[in-house]
């Protein structure tokens, strides 16, 4: 649904798992063997995934300043599962934090370690769930005052302006 460019970093991992449903036509890639494969995970555990991609989404709704698109898990509680290292370089000294499973790391825990590096590099909260509620498709918000609303000007936020329009 996006026109814009993939989300920064690891984050483009939580933006891809939270795109994986089009709410609109109710089409699922992780319904798919090569939608499940570009996540790692085995046909069990597509529930938990789709449990941790609504929470996803209800957090990304919330930096946009909208309410839960419905019930769900809190992300905190999730997250709070996943098991992080610290890693630090021998070479320069950087230090990051990685799933603590070394292969092949569960979705929970490369999602944990991808929000808590974009918390600290304060890009986390621009990443946003379109508030048109036919989408909520998650976009990385490049705009400089961060205040974003849709996914695509040209489709979410042209239908919002022109129902507006017809209202008045």
């Amino acid at each position: 649904m996006s026109d814009r460019s993939a989300a920064p970093g690891d984050l483009a991992l939580v933006e891809s798992l939270v795109n994986t449903l089009d709410i609109e036509s109710g089409a699922d890639s992780l319904d798919t063997p090569e939608g499940r494969a570009r996540f790692g995970l085995a046909e069990g555990e597509v529930e938990r995934a789709r449990e941790l991609r609504e929470s996803l989404r209800a957090a990304l709704l919330a930096h946009a300043g909208h309410a839960p698109h419905r019930e769900v898990t809190p992300l905190g509680e999730l997250l709070a599962a996943a098991p992080l290292l610290v890693t630090v370089d021998a070479h320069d000294g950087s230090a990051r934090l990685a799933p603590a499973e070394a292969e092949r790391p569960p979705l929970l825990s490369r999602t944990a370690a991808a929000v808590a590096q974009a918390l600290i590099a304060g890009t986390w909260t621009r990443l946003k769930a379109c508030e048109a509620a036919d989408c909520h498709w998650a976009y990385y918000d490049r705009s400089p005052a961060g205040r974003g609303r849709w996914c695509s000007m040209q489709v979410c936020g042209a239908r919002a302006k022109m129902r507006r329009y017809r209202a008045k």
